[in-house]
């Protein structure tokens, strides 16, 4: 990526409005999330979400033209672009989904071991990154059931298969190019693989995000295509972008709040829009909707408007990066910040995961007072740190690798503009954190990979993809 263009994706990330204000007379201190659910079978006696009431700011759908990177934005609701020799797309219309009555209910989970590995000793883990290949703006990474080799997105378009021990590129497995832009933050910005699906989550170009579905068939894809998510985007940044295959087999769409600074749609708190939010859903793309909804999701049983039917918590600005830990299901969240604070936040599987959850943003910013008191249902982060020591936080993955003994349960994430590695461990009952001593090649770590052994990857996106190995 030209040095001009990752100066715009990091102004992008960090741009906003009026400065946080802090808490007065109080230092926060991050804590470790505590087991909180009813485990004899009963419900407990407020359902995250069950209460919520719908916020006064409208949905909004239309695009402004203000957008805080510069630049004029096209009108909302525009169609993909589209050429001869590519497959017809079965579109729905926006928010178009199976009605709730007809939702699934959730599989049975695929619950962790019942003994869990004890965490390794974080401080004494010794690593650095060995560099494996160089790709344009690499963005993404996800393993493909029954697949040897790894598939990584990039942000131009293209999705390959690569063979990580020989550092080389196989073949070339989805190519959107000419649907969408690599610009700000537009593109190609996340994949996630099943044994038979292929989901890209991308911006067209008119700038709003789209979530296809591209049909496997042998090492690549059978020409077969799915339109199964459309969002109209108010403004040209906070896409959000990320998807990720949950323990339950469900969808997880990580949208951002529209854009802009300060989140001036309130779509944080709103849960009549999909911005702002984490959306849990069943694609069903052979079927005659695209997706169908979990029946648990909060909102999945609301007759009164309170909230969208897909989704699964709010209160998000920009996630950059979510993932489970494989080994307890936990959910892992990383938030880019406004002005001061960036954040990570951990839902624990034996609390539902964060079903219903409220992470904070624009009332809060990390620990912080941002617009407001604190909100019901809030989900405080685990770690958060001033953006005198960064400006946009990249999330990761918990190691559950075997390489790298010491460094095993530890939540690996970093910075997009340090790119410097750094590690949290909650498993002491306190937050513990580390800098790793091992820094991205290139800069602009971008984004983080997990391969099927559990061994973890950072990704530039001045086109570095590197291994994270004993030193």
């Amino acid at each position: 990526m030209r040095a001009a263009a990752v100066a715009v994706l990091v102004v992008a990330l960090t741009a906003g409005g009026a400065c946080a204000a802090d808490d007065e007379f109080s230092t926060p201190r991050p804590t470790v999330p505590v087991v909180t659910a009813v485990t004899d079978g009963s419900e407990p006696a407020d359902r995250p979400g069950q209460d919520r009431q719908p916020a006064d700011a409208p949905r909004a759908d239309a695009r402004e033209a203000d957008s805080d990177i510069g630049g004029a934005t096209a009108d909302a609701g525009g169609t993909m672009a589209s050429t001869g020799d590519e497959p017809a797309v079965e579109e729905p219309a926006v928010g178009e989904a199976g009605a709730a009555t007809d939702a699934p209910e959730s599989p049975d989970p695929v619950l962790p071991p019942t003994t869990v590995r004890p965490d390794g000793d974080m401080f004494a883990a010794d690593v650095t990154l060995h560099a494996l290949l160089t790709l344009d703006e690499p963005i993404d990474m996800a393993v493909a059931p029954g697949d040897d080799l790894v598939w990584i997105a990039e942000r131009a378009g293209r999705v390959s298969r690569v063979d990580m021990e020989r550092g080389e590129v196989v073949e070339t497995v989805l190519d959107i190019g000419a649907e969408t832009e690599a610009t700000g933050e537009q593109g190609l910005l996340g994949i996630a693989v099943t044994d038979r699906w292929l989901y890209a989550n991308f911006t067209d170009l008119a700038g709003d995000t789209r979530v296809d579905a591209f049909e496997r068939e042998g090492t690549g894809l059978s020409g077969r295509r799915r339109a199964i998510l459309f969002q109209a985007q108010p403004f040209s940044n906070h896409n959000g972008g990320d998807l990720a295959i949950g323990p339950d087999g469900f969808l997880y769409v990580a949208f951002g709040d529209g854009g802009s600074g300060g989140d001036p749609l309130d779509a944080g708190q709103d849960p009549t829009t999909w911005l702002g939010a984490v959306l849990r859903i069943e694609p069903t793309p052979d079927a005659a909707e695209p997706y169908a909804v979990p029946a648990d999701n909060p909102f999945a049983a609301s007759q009164d408007g309170a909230g969208r039917p897909e989704i699964f918590l709010t209160g998000v600005r920009n996630p950059w990066r979510l993932s489970f830990d494989r080994a307890t299901g936990d959910l892992w969240i990383a938030d880019v910040g406004q002005d001061a604070y960036e954040e990570v936040t951990v839902l624990l599987a034996a609390n539902g995961g964060g079903l219903g959850a409220n992470l904070g943003w624009r009332l809060r910013e990390g620990l912080h007072r941002f617009t407001g008191d604190e909100p019901p249902d809030h989900a405080d982060p685990v770690w958060e740190y001033s953006q005198d020591d960064g400006c946009s936080v990249t999330g990761g993955y918990v190691y559950r690798g075997s390489a790298i003994e010491d460094l095993y349960g530890a939540y690996v994430f970093g910075d997009y503009c340090t790119s410097r590695l750094w590690a949290l461990q909650i498993s002491t009952g306190e937050v513990e954190f580390r800098e790793l001593g091992a820094e991205v090649f290139g800069g602009s770590l971008a984004s983080f990979g997990e391969d099927a052994h559990g061994e973890l990857y950072a990704l530039s996106l001045n086109g570095t993809v590197a291994r994270i190995v004993p030193r």
